[in-house]
């Protein structure tokens, strides 16, 4: 039960605290975790034009630079703290723009034969929602396997 469980992992608190959870079912149940950082075109598309940046040429390729290697670094972090824990851990950037991050992480999940998805929901609510989506509600209704939804500390 449980022994394969892909974590959605994005540097946020929420995102930690998902991981975290994920940690302890991996060690009651033997299991291992699949560490998924997913950039998508949206995002990167927003990000660009936030900046009033032509989404096409140097500059545009830089930023994509620099969010690979955030992505990396994310993911690095949370290897570090599931082997801290002896839990063994793969990690998968996704990038190449494969879709928005909840059909990323279902894809993902799907291919790695994943018996449970964990993610951080940041609690978005009104405009925020509505304009950003919400990643863990699109997972939640698309995944084929069950799915853990971590509230933020704050959430109460």
């Amino acid at each position: 039960m449980y022994e394969r469980i892909l974590v959605a992992v994005d540097g946020s608190e929420t995102s930690k605290r998902g991981l975290g959870e994920a940690v302890r079912l991996a060690k009651l149940t033997g299991g291992r975790l699949l560490l998924v950082h997913a950039i998508d075109d949206v995002s990167f598309a927003a990000a660009m034009g936030a900046y009033g940046m032509d989404l096409s040429g140097a500059v545009a390729g830089d930023w994509l630079a620099d969010l690979r290697e955030g992505g990396r670094a994310i993911l690095r972090e949370a290897e570090a703290t599931a082997g801290a824990a002896s839990v063994p851990a793969e990690t998968v950037l996704g990038e190449g723009f494969a879709g928005p991050v909840w059909e990323q992480l279902c894809k993902e999940a799907e291919n790695w034969k994943a018996d449970l998805i964990v993610l951080g929901t940041h609690g978005r609510r009104g405009v925020g929602r509505a304009l950003l989506g919400s990643t863990a509600e699109m997972v939640a209704r698309h995944a084929t396997v069950p799915v853990l939804l971590v509230r933020s500390a704050q959430a109460g």
